[in-house]
């Protein structure tokens, strides 16, 4: 088995631990009393925290053994997965736009795997490590000022820039690790130079935590989760492309090739994420069945009183055929 195959079912796998995981928190949540300390006594939500550990890991593998171009694209399966294992875990039926959704993210996915290159030996030189940083730091600092500046006036932008702000902050931190992964060293001097690198990872998934966790916030579920989603993998894929010299098949026309795959991505991610918010757009209005009244009997229409909720009555009569409408009026209750 080579290490491109392997990495993709490491990732495959950590996906499935990831979907399982929410599906276990989110119906824990929908079915707990809100409780500080709670969850500590609950079976379940250890067992989600453990099924988050296990993907964590195999993402970490999955991170030593392929391009970023490929693991962190087949991350957003996660969000593929979580229908249909909710569907058979908790019987929840997959609407047809979230098949739809899933369909176009995996149609994009297997493009990407398809134009994938070979894999480069090494990550990030002492150098190019300090060159991103410095840019990562800036991006950061200009979608949480935009962020900031923004502030009631458009909750929605807020939202979104501080969704990318958690993307990006996570995709620097995959980059980190695939880093870790493919420089580490048993050694105590090996051991000795990753822990600046372990410290900045630490640092940036508990921004992108935090920052993930407020653009929520006014912003609802469908917009932040979408724009985080493939921020994350579409920033450690091009960090891969420039940095890394990772890249794709057939010069020019791969990469185009690859671009177009991403965006149909893109579109089945915002499917799935309007879907899984349960977004007006994507449900269809309930067709009202109208049923006529037959015959000559009485239809009393209730209307408000002004002041007291009174309510005034009138009785309206069908006419017979060859007769006209009487309107008997009743009296005030």
């Amino acid at each position: 088995m080579n290490g491109l195959l392997a990495a993709v079912l490491l990732s495959l796998v950590s996906a499935v631990c990831y979907a399982t995981a929410a599906i276990v928190q989110e119906r824990l949540a929908a079915t707990t009393p809100p409780s500080r300390y709670g969850l500590l006594r609950s079976t379940r939500w250890w067992g989600a925290v453990a099924l988050n550990s296990l993907g964590a890991i195999l993402h970490v593998g999955a991170l030593g053994l392929g391009p970023l171009t490929v693991v962190q694209p087949l991350g957003v399966l996660t969000l593929v997965l979580a229908a249909p294992l909710a569907a058979l875990l908790v019987k929840r039926p997959v609407s047809a736009a979230a098949w739809r959704g899933i369909a176009l993210v995996s149609g994009g996915l297997a493009v990407l795997l398809v134009l994938t290159g070979s894999t480069p030996a090494q990550g990030l030189g002492g150098a190019d490590q300090i060159t991103l940083a410095g840019s990562v730091a800036g991006v950061l600092a200009a979608l949480l000022l935009t962020a900031t500046t923004v502030g009631r006036r458009a909750r929605m932008l807020r939202s979104v820039a501080l969704a990318a702000a958690a993307g990006v902050a996570y995709g620097t931190a995959s980059v980190f690790i695939k880093t870790v992964a493919d420089s580490w060293s048993p050694s105590m001097s090996g051991l000795v130079s990753t822990v600046p690198l372990l410290l900045l990872i630490g640092v940036l998934a508990a921004g992108g935590l935090a920052a993930s966790q407020s653009s929520y916030r006014g912003g609802g579920l469908a917009a932040p989760l979408a724009t985080m989603t493939v921020v994350n993998p579409a920033f450690a894929a091009a960090v891969g492309i420039v940095l890394l010299g990772e890249g794709f098949r057939f010069g020019a026309l791969g990469a185009a090739g690859a671009v177009i795959a991403a965006a149909v991505t893109a579109w089945g991610l915002a499917v799935l994420s309007a879907d899984s918010a349960g977004h007006p757009l994507l449900r269809r209005r309930p067709r009202t069945r109208q049923i006529p009244v037959e015959g000559p009997g009485p239809v009393v229409v209730r209307a408000p009183g002004r002041l007291s909720g009174a309510v005034h009555q009138v009785v309206v009569r069908r006419p017979s055929p060859g007769r006209e409408r009487t309107r008997t009026p009743l009296s005030r209750h």
